[in-house]
Formats: structure tokens, sequence, C-alpha cells
């Protein structure tokens, strides 16, 4: 357990030693303004995530899955359309003779790059970085590898919503989906960002979604009505996930006035933010909530987006305040604290191995 804690505790440590909030224009979100300490974190998380060993609820089905895409040269029509870029490194790393641990190292790579690029467009990043800690990072990225490659690239979409427009925002979106299809769960935010001209957006993003449905969904369709729906499967623990998206998602829609965001971010998180609201309703409403929790997981950026602009919104816009920061931060240590301990999957994840120090003592 003492490594998931020394994860967390990192950038803890960086965000109290750095307290007052980082203006707006202080830092782009290019890839070109990581500091030494960033640089050292993602490396961190790369290592951490990429070469952890029998770690994850689907470890075996992780494995299972690169022996069937291993050949997939051999079977270009049947594979092209389930989620084609994570198949390619299922690939490589067969081709490679590394197996899972390479596989987890590539879409370990995908995720960190998304994850630093989105807490490094906010006012005080490394609090960003210990929200994410608990679930993102811990559960999603170290558990859901697909899920957690195509997050980290749909973060991208949205740290560039302020510099960037609707065809930028969707061009990140659908590379997400080639990882993992529910990534097009986002793709009808496009229209609301687009403040101007949302005629022609929506005609646009409509025809750009019915050519992805074809590619990417259509067969599957059916797959999914009988796996989730028929059989009526059900993911313990979802309602408590799905608050854990809808506290920070009622945060923003009361107090959305007091954060410094462009017309165009207002706007996506706030219909983020009403999304949680359908996702709720319809997790209590259809007879499996298991795709409904799946899909949630897309939602969680907002816990990230939120919560580390709190301290912000409820004090002082530069201050330090201590207060807040600690009150986030103990929020997240609780939340770290009771999924290690008592969640009823946390078993796969305990205890955290780290492949190069098992392969020494093999």
């Amino acid at each position: 357990m003492f490594p998931y804690w020394l994860l967390f505790l990192v950038p803890v440590y960086m965000e109290l030693s750095r307290l007052r909030a980082i203006p707006r224009a202080a830092c782009s979100v290019q890839h070109d303004c990581w500091p030494n300490a960033w640089g050292g974190m993602f490396f961190i998380l790369v290592l951490m995530i990429g070469l952890r060993h029998d770690v994850g609820g689907d470890w075996g089905t992780y494995i299972d899955m690169l022996a069937t895409y291993s050949e997939v040269t051999e079977n270009t029509g049947k594979y092209s359309t389930q989620d084609p870029a994570f198949i390619l490194f299922n690939w490589l790393a067969a081709q490679a003779g590394l197996g899972i641990y390479l596989l987890n190292l590539l879409s370990a790579i995908v995720f960190s790059w998304g994850l630093v690029v989105f807490c490094r467009a906010q006012p005080r990043p490394w609090l960003a970085l210990v929200v994410a800690v608990p679930y993102l990072i811990t559960v999603v990225a170290m558990g859901y590898t697909r899920q957690g490659a195509a997050i980290g690239i749909a973060m991208i979409g949205m740290a560039t919503l302020r510099q960037g427009g609707v065809w930028r925002y969707m061009f990140w979106v659908v590379l997400a989906a080639m990882f993992h299809k529910a990534a097009l769960i986002l793709v009808p935010l496009a229209v609301i960002i687009n403040t101007k001209h949302r005629v022609f957006t929506l005609l646009s993003v409509g025809l750009v979604a019915v050519i992805l449905f074809v590619i990417f969904l259509q067969d599957h369709m059916s797959f999914w009505l009988h796996g989730y729906s028929d059989v009526r499967m059900q993911s313990s623990g979802a309602m408590v996930r799905a608050l854990m998206n809808v506290v920070p998602a009622v945060l923003f829609l009361v107090f959305r006035k007091r954060f410094q965001l462009s017309t165009r971010e207002r706007s996506f998180w706030t219909w983020m933010a009403l999304g949680m609201g359908l996702m709720l309703v319809l997790l209590n409403v259809l007879p499996s909530n298991t795709v409904v929790d799946r899909l949630m997981l897309f939602w969680i950026p907002l816990q990230l987006f939120v919560l580390s602009r709190l301290p912000n919104v409820l004090g002082r816009r530069y201050g330090t305040n201590v207060v807040w920061v600690l009150a986030v931060i103990g929020y997240s240590a609780v939340v770290h604290f009771i999924w290690l301990v008592y969640a009823d999957t946390a078993f796969a994840w305990l205890p955290y191995q780290f492949y190069p120090w098992v392969w020494l003592w093999q």
C-alpha cells in the first residue's frame, strides 16, 4: 500500500510548497512548458503505471486480449474497428516479445502525457494531480488500460479549449476513440464549444458523428445491448463513483460565475456538469448500470477541473487559501484511504508490485 501513498504524497508536497495559485497566463498548455519537476513526475507516473506487475482487476483480461490481437496483421478486417490504436499497441508488444509490460508502458505514456497537459492547464496544477491520484490514476490508469489511454488523450482536447476551436477538440476526441470507442460520448459537446456559427457546427459535427458511429459503433451495438442490458449486468459501487462526479458538478453549477474561464470553457464545463446529472438519472432507471458506469469514466476530469480550482473560487483569487487547499487534499486522502482499505476489488491492486523488482527476484 505504501507505493500508492508515496504517489499521493509527492504532489501533495509539491502543492504545499507552491501554495499561491498560478495566473492563467503564466503557463501555456503546450508541451514546451514543463519544468523539471513535471518532467520528473511524468517519468514516475509512466514507471508506476506502465511497469506494474499483476496489478488491476482486468490484468488477466488484458493478457488474453494481447494473445488475441498479437496476429492483427492477419486479421485486419476483423479488428479494424475495434479500438485500432490500442490493438496496434498490443501488436507491437507481442512482436517485441515484451508482452503486457510494453503494452502497459505505451498506454501509460499516453495517459500520463494527457494528464500532465491537463493538470498544467489549471491554476493549481499540483492540486489537480493530487485529486487525480486516488481514482483516475490508481484505479482507472492501473486497472482499465484502454480507458485510461483514451481519457488521457481526451484531456488534451479539454486542455486546449481556451486556445483551440471545435476541430482541435474533435481531433483529440476522435484520437481517444481509437483507444476506446466510448470516448465518442464527448463528440456532441463539440457543438457547445463553438459559440459562433452553431448551425454550421451542428450540421458538420452531426455528419462526423454519423460517420464515426458507422465506423466504430455499428457492429458493436447488439453486443452492448445484450451484454449490458439483457443480462442486467451491474457494477458494484457505481453510485459512489457517480457521486464523486456529481459533487464537483454541483459545485461548478453553483459557483460557475466565480470560475475564471473563457466563454468556450464555461459552456463546455457547464454542459459536462449537466451531463453528469443525466448520467445519474440513467444510472437509476436503466436495467444495467454497467454501461453508464463505463461512460462516467470520461467525466472524471470534471473532478480535477473543479476541485483544483475550488480554493480560488471559495477563497481569494490569487491568495494562498491554505484552508481550502488542505480541505481538497484531505478529501482526496479520505477517498484514497477508503478505496485502498474498503473497496471490494482493492485486493487486485494490493500489494503493488513493480515488474523490474519482481523479475530481479524471480
